[in-house]
């Protein structure tokens, strides 16, 4: 049952955190893996766009439809026995990844690894659980920030893939998951009290789809963390096919994007616990608006005639370093939304965080299989890379109307009833 020296409910709670943080960085790193070999994948098997896109996306796929379930189980048997048993299942499939030869191989094996991704709605709700309300959106920005796993990958893999090849990358990642789950196990306590809905039915958990203001979450948390993780997947590959740079200093430039914004989520959860989920979130969406239009703009060249008779060539594009400003700057603000998000979802739902954190953990997870696809099919129907900001730029604009109009309702009824009841006095 861990360490007895740790006997308060505080050191508890700090050595949940800490083990919580640790497992889901290193889940978080798998779930990603292929967005580094499947690189040499694609050009092994010579595959298209589209096909790459899914290739990546296979992984988000199961860690999407399964974080819904595990967060169910969570909330009945409680975290610590449902994580332990989530990382054991993806050892095997990992390891035999190194051995796969054929498209299919790596698509049926990737679904058995995607499991990780599920660790979410586990880690999240466990954690959750252990801090009162005024500490629970830095506590879970903290868990959180394991998303930081992906800039993981950016670092580690590439160097492995250029050493010894694509294949080392899996059975290294599976060796190293095993020491996690020994270290996890040793470190990490169960309550019995948090099993808030040890009595409840499943039919009863799911009443919450009942509320519209979830699936306004789910849609603003399928933007900044789907998009954060089809990022993650794809701006290796952006890097190299639009700037023309090696795999290694590719993956590095993508770590920029990817690591600053899974570290900044505690501070999003901090910033959501003082000032209110709903103002982070709407300067999220204002920050990500603004980023994506530069970043959407393809690189142009336009020629202009002019009175001499000459052509006059003007070069309309971002160059690299703007670029990666820009992607900086949209990383930041997604991590704040990403724990923003969650912090909704800890104030409304206290008693059934598991299963609204799985669902709307599944949502992003959807975003984050289904943007991939569609990068793919747009960049093979346009041949324009930068269409996949486009993408996004449409989605963070249907984000930002729908907060105005449901938010700023909310906010006039609470000002009218605020002006009645002064009335009355």
């Amino acid at each position: 049952m861990g360490l007895s020296m740790i006997s308060s409910h505080k050191g508890q709670a700090n050595s949940v955190l800490a083990a919580n943080t640790i497992a889901f960085t290193a889940c978080f790193a798998v779930w990603v893996m292929f967005s580094i070999i499947g690189i040499p994948i694609k050009e092994l098997l010579d595959l298209s766009e589209t096909q790459f896109g899914l290739l990546v996306a296979t992984p988000i796929l199961t860690g999407s439809i399964f974080r819904l379930p595990v967060g169910m189980l969570t909330d009945k048997v409680g975290g610590r026995i449902v994580y332990f048993i989530l990382m054991l299942t993806m050892i095997i499939p990992l390891w035999l990844i190194g051995d796969a030869t054929e498209y299919w191989q790596f698509l049926v094996l990737g679904l058995f690894v995607g499991i990780a991704g599920a660790s979410f709605s586990v880690g999240i709700a466990y954690t959750a659980k252990w801090f009162d309300k005024k500490n629970q959106g830095f506590a879970m920005g903290i868990f959180g920030a394991g998303n930081a796993g992906a800039a993981l990958t950016k670092f580690i893999a590439p160097a492995l893939v250029i050493t010894y090849g694509w294949q080392m990358v899996p059975k290294v990642y599976a060796v190293a998951m095993v020491v996690v789950i020994v270290l996890y196990w040793m470190f990490t306590y169960e309550d019995p009290a948090h099993h808030t809905a040890k009595n409840v039915s499943m039919k009863e958990q799911l009443k919450a789809l009942n509320d519209p203001k979830l699936w306004k979450y789910m849609q603003y948390y399928s933007l900044v963390f789907g998009g954060f993780v089809a990022l993650s997947l794809w701006m290796t590959k952006y890097y190299i096919n639009e700037y023309g740079f090696d795999l290694q200093t590719a993956a590095l430039l993508a770590a920029i994007f990817v690591l600053p914004s899974g570290v900044i989520r505690a501070l999003g959860g901090w910033f959501s616990d003082k000032y209110g989920a709903c103002k982070v979130t709407w300067v999220v969406m204002w920050v990500s608006l603004v980023s994506l239009f530069f970043m959407s703009y393809p690189q142009t060249s336009l020629i202009i005639q002019t009175t001499t008779g000459e052509a006059a060539t003007f070069d309309l594009r971002l160059n690299v370093w703007v670029f990666t400003a820009f992607l900086f700057i949209l990383g930041i603000a997604w991590g704040f939304g990403k724990a923003s998000v969650f912090k909704f979802l800890s104030d409304e739902y206290p008693d059934n965080i598991g299963v609204v954190s799985g669902i709307v953990g599944l949502a992003g997870g959807m975003g984050g299989f289904l943007l991939p696809i569609m990068f793919g099919a747009l960049i093979d129907y346009t041949h324009v890379n930068s269409v996949i900001f486009m993408l996004l730029y449409g989605a963070t604009a249907i984000s930002l109307i729908w907060m105005y109009f449901t938010f700023g309702k909310e906010q006039e009824q609470k000002n009218i009833e605020q002006a009645i009841q002064e009335a009355n006095k």
